[in-house]
């Protein structure tokens, strides 16, 4: 018998491979990089951890969520594999741990985010141990062309090179054939080594019914009840886009009599917990959920999915209903959405492009780090955000963008903000340490005033107080000093604002032709965004088979003509319906709509120019970091627009010579 066949029966107790997965595990063990695209719940992570057990180091894995991390690792324990992650909720102590295991080669599988990559001192430990295998879990996030893109993904094939790692294995459940082309170009996978089991699910009834707004919530009642009903209720997920409209929708079902529960992002990381824990216990049958919810969850006998608004994408909607019948039973995918919230899907894109004068500003930034110290620049992510109008995650691409271009490298992140709440008295805590030590403790009290609970340490205070009082209070050893009374059970310890730091590397730039370059490239992923969100109205819309033409999205030929169980093959092809018609812009109140806004930029006074895509935004009610800080939300205006799609009311502003007196 095989090496790889008697381990996979020895050590997972699985009598053989799942289709694809052979000639990936081959691959891998045979010293060659590979990708594995299959659908969810069909058995990704074992490529990784069956050859994990044959390769001479350690295999380092790359997961975005750590719900993931912590299953599959669940899963390697009771399968007696020694793994181990390295998260942001570990003590130090913990952290230290896993890194000696690694270093001693106890530890096979190593998990952790791509995130702590930017660390400096992480990096240089895992440039000290030898690695077999890099792993990307949902590789797709690599891709500019994919969804969910991560801009820290990006990376890692320099990464890879930084560390010496011979083979990559990428994994994913959704990637177009450019997204995979793109991700075997980065990593110099070659062709025959990409094993794709085909996306058609056969288990799966697809009908696209879309119906207009005001009665889609009297539908989904409809399908809903004879699914709820009864002592075995069916489990359900009804996906909206907003979180106000999941709260709504829940509240419309249960006045129907429908047990339904909201979920997303906005509830707290317990109340999240909690949800999750009963719709998996079969406790709570139907969630009403942004696309927050989904990621980790390997429920089998999922047998609905409804779509109430419009996915993000077509790789969203194959994602969400791919969560249903994975237990080979029949489901049902309902798609209710009609064209009425595509503008709130492309506010999301539009929202995501930095202006250019925002990007200039990032720039200005760095620069003058450069001039001042000739080497770190520190930043904090919310500051810069607020400073330039850029949104956190397109600020990140931004920065990543910096770094692959040679201007900046990161060093390493800390928090800026330490604030703790004592469980005893202050004067029990110091006299737990005699002598200099005790002193040392006083003086981190002394520099932490009391607010109510909660003490603030201020570490330039207590950096004069050591100078004073001879005590060496340099910060790593503060922050050991404040995890041990934690450790200890003596504090409650919490921090925020956290800073990255970065080295300057390249100063002869050109500012406005970079500033140029950036903004093209951040134009070009919205011009992709939007063109990706009508090709996904196209497939919904089309005449023939919805299974066949969603296999083919992701190149797959495999899929039956006509496969029987969808509303194109029962002779229903959809038409979504068009928002309602709007009257013309120009009969708009251009100075009545944007006065409230003009007069508060003034007289913030931060040099933001009032452009015609600022006041789009405003009009269109996308929020952005200076609309927040100005309480622009209050203003009559904000959002006054948001049933136009965002390109016209930008191009009709764009016509306006000037609005209230300031120039567009």
């Amino acid at each position: 018998m095989h090496t790889l066949d008697q381990t996979l029966q020895r050590v997972f107790d699985y009598p053989d491979f799942r289709p694809g997965q052979r000639p990936v595990i081959e691959a891998i063990a045979a010293g060659r990089s590979a990708a594995a695209i299959f659908p969810t719940g069909s058995g990704k992570s074992l490529c990784y951890q069956l050859p994990a057990l044959h390769l001479p180091h350690l295999t380092l894995v790359i997961s975005p969520l750590l719900a993931l991390m912590q299953d599959q690792l669940a899963f390697l324990a009771r399968h007696g594999i020694p793994a181990a992650s390295l998260d942001s909720g570990q003590s130090r102590e913990e952290a230290g741990a896993v890194m000696e295991s690694v270093t001693r080669g106890e530890i096979r599988i190593l998990m952790v985010s791509v995130e702590r990559l930017k660390n400096e001192r992480f990096r240089a430990f895992i440039r000290r141990v030898p690695i077999s295998l890099l792993v990307v879990d949902e590789a797709h996030c690599i891709s500019e062309w994919g969804h969910n893109f991560r801009p820290d993904y990006l990376k890692l094939p320099a990464y890879r090179r930084e560390f010496d790692i011979p083979q990559v294995l990428l994994l994913t459940a959704t990637a177009t054939p450019r997204v995979i082309a793109d991700m075997s170009e980065r990593f110099d996978i070659e062709p025959g080594d990409v094993t794709a089991t085909g996306f058609y699910r056969q288990n799966l009834d697809l009908e696209v019914a879309p119906v207009p707004a005001g009665a889609r919530p009297r539908t989904l009642v409809e399908w809903l009840r004879p699914r709820l009903a009864g002592d075995a209720p069916q489990s359900s997920i009804v996906y909206v886009t907003l979180q106000q409209t999941a709260e709504r929708l829940a509240a419309y079902l249960g006045k129907a009599g429908l047990p339904a529960v909201a979920y997303h992002a906005g509830l707290d990381g317990e109340r999240r917990d909690a949800i999750q824990r009963d719709f998996m216990a079969g406790r709570a049958p139907c969630i009403v959920a942004t696309i927050a919810f989904g990621m980790g969850i390997d429920k089998a006998d999922i047998r609905g999915v409804v779509h109430f608004d419009l996915p993000k994408s077509i790789e969203n909607y194959s994602q969400e209903i791919g969560r249903a019948g994975r237990d080979g039973g029949p489901a049902d995918c309902l798609m209710l959405a009609g064209r009425d919230n595509l503008s709130v899907l492309e506010n999301f894109v539009y929202g995501d492009t930095p202006e250019r004068h925002g990007i200039r500003r990032v720039i200005e930034a760095l620069g003058q780090a450069a001039g001042a110290d000739g080497e770190e620049w520190e930043l904090t992510l919310n500051a810069l955000s607020q400073q330039t109008d850029i949104r956190p995650l397109p600020l990140k691409t931004l920065l990543v963008q910096l770094e692959l271009r040679g201007i900046i490298a990161p060093r390493h992140s800390y928090f800026a903000d330490y604030r703790f709440r004592l469980h005893e008295a202050p004067e029990s805590l110091v006299a737990r340490f005699p002598g200099k030590r005790g002193a040392f403790v006083q003086a981190i009290l002394d520099a932490a005033p009391r607010a109510r609970t909660w003490h603030a340490l201020d570490f330039s205070a207590l950096e004069r107080l050591g100078a004073e009082r001879g005590l060496d209070t340099r910060r790593g050893r503060v922050l050991t000093a404040l995890e041990y009374f934690v450790d200890k059970g003596w504090m409650t310890l919490e921090s925020k604002q956290l800073t990255e730091v970065y080295r300057v590397t390249e100063t002869a730039f050109d500012p406005d032709r970079l500033a140029d370059e950036l903004h093209g490239y951040f134009r070009d992923k919205e011009r992709a965004e939007v063109e990706r969100l009508h090709a996904m109205l196209a497939l919904f819309e089309s005449d023939r088979c919805l299974s066949r033409r969603l296999a083919e999205w992701f190149g797959d030929d495999r899929a039956p003509e006509r496969c029987g169980h969808c509303s194109a093959c029962r002779g229903h092809p959809a038409r979504l319906p068009d928002a309602a018609p709007l009257p013309p812009l120009e009969d708009q109140d251009t100075e009545a709509l944007l006065g409230g806004l003009l007069e508060r930029l003034e007289a913030a006074g931060d040099g933001h120019p009032a452009t015609p895509d600022l006041l789009a935004r405003f009009l269109c009610g996308i929020t952005t970091p200076l609309f927040s800080r100005l309480k622009a939300r209050q203003l009559p205006g904000f959002a006054a627009l948001e049933g136009y799609p965002y390109a016209e009311v930008q191009g009709w502003l764009e016509g306006q010579s000037s609005v209230g007196g300031a120039r567009v």
